[in-house]
């Protein structure tokens, strides 16, 4: 038998199987079983609950070809984490010819492999569930504490130790009279200009470009306003572009910006 691994690291939970880890129980699994490897499809920081995987779809496109019979995963979640593209995948697997075997979870072959195997599904994908709950959760306590719950921090502010936003004096200026150099209706490329002779960057250190700039000049914190989903706060973080501003700001660019 001719067998392909098919091994996934979503990095949402750091107790889970290493992709090395994973293909070194695959490969064990294969060895007892007199099956031969011809190939591993890898895909690192990828979540099982969309079939949005280029490896995986790589995988299902190549079943096709007669190169192998078997598709071996660590576990039975490394496949998917959503009992509908599970069952859809497999399907497709099967009109190939290609079942699909979990090296450490022991499922028979007859009517209570079908039953246990719709179980580890369902268990993964309420797993699954009940993680991204978690998160909401604190992210959400985060919201409610102001704290800092994650992604990029906009050009002139820094999170303290108390992972609350905090005005960069040094860089504040320069982001506060380029909002007053759009406000006086100066062209976009001469605020880029400004910005990049006095080495300011962008929130990935890089130098602002038009595109860069325009983005800037919607977000919404500079005016002060904390966001995360249905928790927001007008005065969750100190402002650096002044209440005239903000108003000036808000019939001209945030009457519909949500940035």
């Amino acid at each position: 038998m001719k067998a392909v691994i098919y091994a996934r690291y979503s990095c949402d939970n750091q107790r889970e199987e290493s992709i090395e880890g994973q293909l070194r129980e695959c490969r064990d699994f294969a060895a007892k079983k007199d099956m031969t490897v011809v190939g591993t499809y890898i895909d690192r920081a990828m979540s099982a609950k969309t079939d949005n995987r280029p490896e995986f779809q790589r995988m299902i496109a190549e079943s096709g070809k007669n190169m192998f019979d078997t598709v071996i995963v660590w576990k039975l979640d490394r496949f998917a984490r959503n009992r509908y593209d599970s069952a859809r995948y497999k399907m497709l697997l099967r009109k190939n010819g290609v079942k699909v075997v979990s090296a450490t979870e022991v499922i028979s072959e007859g009517a209570e492999g079908i039953i246990l195997e719709s179980v580890l599904e369902g268990y993964a994908e309420y797993y699954s569930a009940e993680l991204s709950e978690k998160v909401i959760r604190g992210m959400t306590e985060n919201a409610l504490k102001k704290q800092y719950n994650g992604g990029n921090v906009p050009t002139g502010y820094y999170i303290d130790e108390q992972k609350h936003y905090q005005v960069d004096k040094l860089v504040a200026p320069f982001i506060r009279e380029a909002f007053q150099m759009y406000i006086n209706n100066r062209p976009i490329k001469d605020i880029v200009a400004y910005l990049n002779e006095n080495h300011v960057t962008t929130c990935k250190n890089k130098p602002f470009t038009k595109t860069s700039v325009s983005a800037m000049l919607q977000v919404r914190k500079y005016m002060g306003e904390y966001r995360y989903r249905d928790v927001v706060f007008e005065d969750g973080i100190p402002a650096i572009i002044t209440k005239e501003d903000v108003s000036y700001l808000r019939c001209k660019y945030y009457g519909t910006a949500e940035a």
